[in-house]
């Protein structure tokens, strides 16, 4: 990526995740939340077929997010986010009930899917940098009786997330291995996002 001073832009995030917004934080980025404004499932639609795989179907999201948000404030240097999940070629939205959840979760059982986070910066409507990262989720064959406790005691939480769990809480147990980086699995490649903020002269760490 060539350098480009951005020192006067302000930094945005085309996001309304929490966790997102805290990781940015708590690495000291100083930004603002502006929510993209997109329709996710009918840009899928809309793409080709043939590019409708897990990884193109994530990045192109992440950019129309950012591009949505960069029409409105164009001089700022937006960060787009999405992640999607997938068994296979198989891709995966969020559940829409604890039901649909827990249907979810059958099928992932003693499987390995994937989280694919895709980030990117984008200015004036312009792609800056891009980047995607993957993490390998390996599912234990937990039993009936377990599957049905967890979903009766997080609910509606479970809806929050496309893989229907979150690490940081009993989601954990779901699982008998995890290949990748945690802040990827989270939906925000934060290693490579604070390297490319740098080279734009957004970052001064």
């Amino acid at each position: 990526m060539t350098k480009v001073s951005m020192m006067a832009s302000p930094l945005i995030l085309a996001s309304g995740s929490t966790v997102r917004r805290k990781l940015m934080e708590n690495a000291g980025l100083v930004f603002q939340v502006v929510p993209a404004s997109v329709d996710e499932r009918v840009i899928e639609e809309r793409m080709p077929a043939d590019q409708r795989d897990p990884v193109s179907i994530a990045l192109h999201l992440a950019i129309a997010k950012a591009r949505e948000v960069s029409a409105r404030m164009p001089e700022a240097v937006v960060v787009g986010c999405d992640q999607t999940m997938s068994l296979g070629s198989r891709i995966f939205h969020k559940a829409q009930t604890p039901e649909d959840a827990k249907r979810t979760l059958e099928i992932l059982r003693g499987q390995e899917h994937s989280l694919n986070s895709a980030i990117c910066l984008v200015r004036n409507g312009d792609v800056l940098w891009k980047h995607v990262d993957r993490a390998g989720m390996q599912m234990r064959q937990f039993s009936d009786l377990f599957l049905t406790g967890y979903v009766q005691r997080n609910g509606e939480a479970l809806l929050s997330s496309v893989g229907c769990y979150q690490l940081e809480g009993e989601g954990i147990q779901l699982f008998d291995a995890i290949d990748g980086d945690y802040f990827t699995i989270l939906g925000l490649p934060l290693l490579p996002l604070l390297s490319a903020l740098r080279q734009c002269g957004v970052n001064h760490a």
